[in-house]
């Protein structure tokens, strides 16, 4: 396997790094919520470390902070993106498409394009970890969104779904 193509033809390189604190706020909170769909607890906090405006569409990177109350979406999948996700701190169950994990820090999962899965925190405890999309899309919608499906009629859910490459089985 080779390396990609260049896209960078510079001869000395830029200084166009972006550095993010630990201590930095998160960029979305989720209130309370009541819905059919994937249940956000109150509170679940979302940095968004790299969006794909940020990447320019190459993938979005976030960290994901989950208070002790049982929330996660059910099995879905994706048409346009694979997702990764990596374990920091506390204890996720993780849904392989095949099998439930309950997942640690440092462990991680792949999912590919079209692959089955799910994450839930039911330790009743605080978790967190980073949920890696690629390519690129605009997920902090999704985020944002999720927590206002109650008041969606059923039509206006699915859409939402769709139009955020989503599909729930």
């Amino acid at each position: 396997m080779s390396y990609p193509d260049p896209r960078y033809f510079g001869e000395h390189g830029e200084i166009n790094a972006t550095f993010r604190p630990a201590t930095s706020a998160p960029d979305f909170i989720s209130p309370p919520v009541a819905t059919d769909g994937p249940t956000v607890a109150q509170g679940t906090a979302y940095h968004y470390l790299s969006t794909t405006v940020s990447t320019s569409g190459e993938y979005g990177l976030y960290r994901v902070d989950m208070g002790p109350e049982v929330s996660g979406p059910s099995t879905h999948f994706h048409k346009a993106m694979s997702e990764s996700f990596f374990i920091l701190s506390g204890t996720m169950r993780l849904f392989d498409g095949r099998q439930w994990i309950d997942a640690t820090s440092g462990d991680y999962l792949y999912v590919p394009v079209g692959g089955l899965h799910a994450f839930r925190n039911e330790s009743g405890e605080p978790a967190s970890m980073l949920m890696l999309f690629a390519p690129g899309a605009p997920r902090e919608g999704y985020f944002e969104g999720v927590t206002e499906l109650g008041g969606l009629s059923e039509e206006e859910r699915a859409e939402f779904f769709v139009r955020h490459d989503s599909f729930f089985v």
